[in-house]
């Protein structure tokens, strides 16, 4: 549930859907959270080792660790592995949720897809704060890098009933 919550996908469902500051509980309940039923083993065989790694880097985690079956040091803070990491797992959960490449390109600059006097846009601040930083929109090419990478392996998430 945590790197489903966390998945870019999920955040851009719930900005079409919240109009205010806060989160409604009966708009809580309207998300598409995938069940844990959704997932098969080599679902979660990808999926837990992202989310382990994203989310031990201090050793008040460790109970979580444990939790899964992992008992080493915290992870290093590395910025680069870090995004590298939350882009393959938003790459799996726009797999899982079937989106198309250029389905996925639209969630992350409707600008790219519409051009370039579109009005709307989802990411901005995360655009013009990566822009700043690295002279590019990194999760963008992170994400349809690791997106495309998922689909040359036959990757695809058993999700069929929870579309």
């Amino acid at each position: 549930m945590l790197a489903n919550a966390n998945a870019l996908i999920l955040d851009y469902v719930c900005r079409t859907k919240v109009s205010y500051l806060t989160l409604a509980q009966f708009i809580a309940k309207q998300l598409p959270i995938l069940p844990p039923t959704a997932y098969s083993e080599s679902d979660l065989a990808f999926i837990i080792p992202r989310v382990l790694e994203l989310s031990y880097t201090s050793h008040s985690m460790a109970p979580f660790a444990r939790d899964l079956d992992y008992e080493g040091q915290p992870f290093p803070w590395n910025e680069d592995r870090r995004a590298q990491l939350r882009a393959e797992l938003d790459a799996w959960y726009a797999l899982a949720y079937g989106l198309a490449r250029d389905e996925l390109r639209y969630v992350l600059d409707p600008k790219d897809i519409m051009g370039a006097d579109y009005p709307s846009e989802t990411f901005r601040v995360l655009q013009n704060n990566e822009m700043r930083a690295y002279g590019e929109y990194r999760t963008q090419r992170l994400v349809l890098a690791a997106y495309d990478e998922l689909m040359a392996q036959g990757m695809r998430p058993r999700l069929e009933g929870y579309r």
